[in-house]
């Protein structure tokens, strides 16, 4: 009777860290996934890993350290999704300095998935980067960080260090970054497309530069834009690639 309580404590701790997950993440966080989904995937995962994971000798001395501890398993989950939603953040980012640039940025689209506001073309660039995310299996690399994540922070045994802020905090100042690596191209033509237009005023004042700029901005972009698609699921692999590797060393920081 006793191993069994254990075994549904430890059950409690590990759903709390799953549902963290699956709470954030932009792939399993997504508003049209059924709520009844999202705890039922949350409810197995947790049952598989009760039986895999290794707990610590006297973790549980009472509610208010328990309680304590779902605290804790619920910020390990939270840490991991919340790396995954600074890459796609990323890449609203990119969008929205693209549609600044090509002069989309007064027109925004509703995303029912946040209830926000959000660009045009970083609306695209987020579908695009969700289906890239699916074909290279990233929905499998958050499970496999999630199963790891018990081998590198035990069950209970998180700890915020000055090193794990600075880890997030890094990642957060990389958001703007990669925007503006991903806009790049975007950026150098609309520029290229304003010294080009800049001349063309100079030699030939009669004509209106503004009313021919907007729509030459916006095909530029456009253009520009379906030449980077290749390059641009390339980046993204990168990126996730990449994310994985910072979500690990985060978790070791936390421990």
């Amino acid at each position: 009777m006793y191993d069994l309580t254990i075994k549904f404590e430890v059950f409690l701790l590990i759903l709390a860290r799953s549902s963290a997950i699956f709470l954030i993440t932009p792939i399993f966080g997504r508003r049209n996934l059924p709520v009844i989904f999202k705890i039922g995937l949350a409810f197995m995962i947790s049952i598989i890993l009760v039986n895999i994971v290794e707990v610590p000798l006297n973790l549980f001395n009472g509610f208010v350290q328990f309680l304590f501890l779902i605290i804790k398993e619920v910020i390990a989950g939270l840490v991991i999704g919340f790396v995954t939603y600074v890459v796609f953040a990323s890449i609203y980012f990119a969008g929205q300095i693209i549609d600044m640039k090509t002069g989309f940025g007064i027109v925004n689209v509703l995303d029912p998935q946040t209830n926000t506001q959000v660009p045009i073309m970083g609306n695209f660039l987020y579908v695009f980067t969700l289906v890239v995310f699916i074909t290279i299996d990233g929905h499998h690399m958050l499970l496999s960080a999630l199963i790891k994540s018990f081998e590198i922070v035990a069950v209970g045994k998180l700890q915020i260090t000055a090193l794990a802020v600075d880890a997030i905090t890094k990642i957060m100042m990389d958001t703007f970054i990669i925007g503006f690596k991903i806009s790049a191209p975007v950026i150098a033509a609309i520029l290229l497309t304003d010294v080009a237009l800049g001349i063309l005023a100079k030699t030939m004042p009669q004509m209106n530069v503004f009313m021919v700029g907007m729509p030459l901005k916006i095909l530029v972009g456009i253009f520009t834009l379906m030449i980077m698609m290749p390059a641009f699921s390339s980046i993204i692999e990168a990126l996730f690639r990449n994310m994985a590797d910072s979500i690990y060393e985060i978790l070791l920081q936390l421990r």
